[in-house]
């Protein structure tokens, strides 16, 4: 999975537009699918200072595969479990309360609690590739390793109550700007049933693709018809999720398509910077697909050097091409190293978050 077709291509051949529809629909979901079955590994480790007394202290780890999707406050009841059963007595049990744990990175980085793990996962990441080579392994990390504190939380800089209730307002938030960001309004979220607007948060609490994107689907924009051409799926593949009524055999509405969105939600992460968000047109202003290089050169040029022109034509070389330029940084979206020709508009449709957000993680290259 280390490249996509991301790329507009405008054939001046008629094609069967139905047919086209649907194998755009089959390589959204596709996408859609891989990104929602990402998993990171987590090692957590309670605080040896925090441990109860009489605790199984060869016990007090617990690893866990956990979804890119999902929050920490949803992995609460499973990571309780393990250490009320294994490691802790039960008076100490019994005396522990849910709200005072909390969590930070083993070099002392405080989590925060309505970030998606993919996001915290990738965030730690980048930050790993600004340390000395020295002090960095010569592979990538294999599990992100947490520590669990089990009292005194820092609730001025945590923001939000580590429980899931507070977890889904945030996440409902962030649907809601997202929604704003790319059309103009949030009537897309608002109109949906109550019963329905629960059923994004359900289907991120109990990781079920389906549950989900059968809500998600009537206000996630569609990759549009202007794909390029790839053999069709098989029949079978066509059910990989529930399609929108807007990617029938009869084609995708214009207006739903990615490339007609007033901006994609995007966000821009730094290792031990601020987190940045501008507007991030799908097009260009000379109608050309806004690209994650120009993004990126727009807004980190030292890091992404813009490309030079191509030195004049001459005999011994009449297609001059521009001479390459060597980038300092690559960008990290959903844990993949993604190409820089990819587009903004197919990156919004297919790799953004369940909350609707393309967020990107920025790395240093060694």
């Amino acid at each position: 999975m280390s490249t996509f077709g991301t790329t507009r291509h405008h054939s001046p051949a008629v094609q069967n537009y139905s047919n086209r529809d649907r194998v755009t629909n089959y390589h959204t979901a596709l996408f859609r699918r891989l990104t929602w079955d990402g998993t990171v590994p987590l090692e957590i480790r309670v605080d040896p200072k925090e441990l109860p007394a009489n605790s199984e202290r060869g016990l007090e780890c617990y690893y866990i595969q956990a979804p890119r999707v999902s929050y920490l406050p949803l992995l609460m009841p499973e990571i309780r479990r393990f250490f009320n059963e294994l490691v802790f007595d039960e008076t100490a049990a019994m005396e522990l309360k849910d709200d005072e744990w909390w969590f930070e990175t083993a070099e002392g980085t405080l989590l925060k609690w309505h970030w998606p793990i993919g996001l915290i996962y990738d965030n730690h990441s980048i930050s790993l590739s600004t340390k000395p080579s020295s002090s960095r392994s010569s592979s990538k990390p294999a599990s992100l390793r947490l520590t669990l504190h089990l009292a005194s939380p820092p609730n001025d800089k945590l923001l939000l109550a580590p429980t899931p209730e507070a977890c889904k307002i945030a996440f409902m938030g962030q649907l809601k700007e997202a929604d704003f960001i790319r059309w103009g309004n949030t009537k897309r979220i608002t109109g949906l049933k109550q019963q329905e607007q629960d059923g994004l948060w359900e289907g991120i609490k109990e990781h079920n693709f389906d549950d989900y994107w059968r809500v998600a689907s009537k206000v996630t924009p569609t990759t549009g018809s202007h794909r390029a051409q790839s053999p069709g799926p098989p029949p079978s593949s066509a059910s990989m999720h529930t399609r929108p009524p807007s990617a029938d055999p009869a084609g995708p509405s214009e207006r739903d398509g990615a490339y007609n969105v007033r901006s994609v939600p995007v966000r821009l992460y730094l290792s031990d910077g601020p987190v940045m968000q501008d507007l991030v047109p799908p097009l260009l202003e000379d109608g050309t697909p806004h690209t994650l290089r120009h993004y990126l050169t727009s807004h980190l040029p030292l890091l992404f050097p813009p490309q030079p022109p191509a030195p004049p034509p001459s005999r011994s070389n009449p297609h001059p091409r521009p001479p390459p330029v060597q980038d300092l940084a690559y960008p990290l979206i959903q844990g993949i190293p993604a190409p820089l020709e990819s587009e903004m508009a197919w990156l919004g449709a297919c790799l953004a978050g369940a909350d609707g957000w393309v967020n990107i993680c920025v790395g240093l290259r060694t």
